[in-house]
């Protein structure tokens, strides 16, 4: 198979040969959800997984980062991270030191506790590969689901595109991009895409959600925008008009 997201049909028939009979599961896996929910109470708890295995100057941010987007697009809080670091045998300790820092900031960055986790040194890693449990909290009336999509919504995105896959790229080819002829001035700028504007979509979560009625809301971030839109549609079993030449 190709590397990335199993194919949606795939997916879709292997959740759905799954027996959940916890009353308490609100939202188990679905294809194009985000994200679990579980009954609290007054509250539903928030429950995502996400691992890294791409990029590995910020891994550790990196980590962060794409699992609290899928807690925010869900209208939830991040709070709780818990995050798995494997390490290949040539890792030194200021590498692990290093992913430990940028777990630390990242997390500091958008106020979630870091609450345990494993790290190990495995056999045969190419590279490190950090998994990411992350945790939060909504109110039971505010969750926006991707499946919540509804006919005459307009679409609304955050950021550009590409930002995550133009930052990596730059990241981890720059050699290959400069025999390419990519000035080295424009593989700096792209370096920082990954900051500014950033792949972090929980303020922008938080602030729609703060200022609109929302019906549906989804994390582009390893996918890419047509990803995402084809897992919406079909989450929310509605049709997508897209106007292409108007993306940026």
């Amino acid at each position: 198979m190709k590397p990335g997201k199993l194919p949606l049909d795939f997916l879709g028939q292997l959740l759905g040969k799954l027996n959940i009979e916890d009353k308490r599961v609100v939202l188990g896996p679905r294809p194009g959800e985000d994200a679990a929910l579980i009954d609290f109470g007054d509250r539903y708890l928030v429950a995502k997984t996400d691992p890294i295995t791409f990029a590995t100057d910020f891994i550790g941010w990196y980590a962060v980062q794409v699992n609290a987007n899928d807690i925010a697009v869900m209208g939830g809080k991040p709070r709780w991270m818990m995050a798995t670091v494997l390490l290949p045998e040539i890792t030194t300790r200021k590498q692990v030191s290093n992913i430990f820092n940028q777990l630390d900031t990242a997390a500091a960055q958008l106020d979630i506790t870091l609450i345990g986790g494993h790290t190990e040194i495995s056999y045969d890693l190419p590279r490190p590969i950090v998994a990411g449990v992350m945790l939060g909290e909504v109110d039971k009336e505010k969750v926006v689901l991707t499946s919540g999509a509804k006919l005459g919504d307009i679409l609304i995105l955050t950021k550009g595109i590409a930002i995550e896959g133009t930052s990596i790229l730059a990241r981890e080819a720059a050699p290959m991009l400069r025999k390419k002829g990519v000035s080295s001035t424009t593989i700096r700028s792209a370096k920082e895409f990954l900051f500014n504007p950033g792949i972090s979509v929980v303020k922008d979560a938080a602030v729609v959600c703060a200022v609109s009625d929302v019906h549906a809301m989804h994390d582009p971030t390893e996918g890419g925008l047509a990803s995402a839109l084809q897992e919406m549609a079909q989450a929310g079993c509605v049709g997508l008009e897209i106007d292409g030449d108007n993306v940026e």
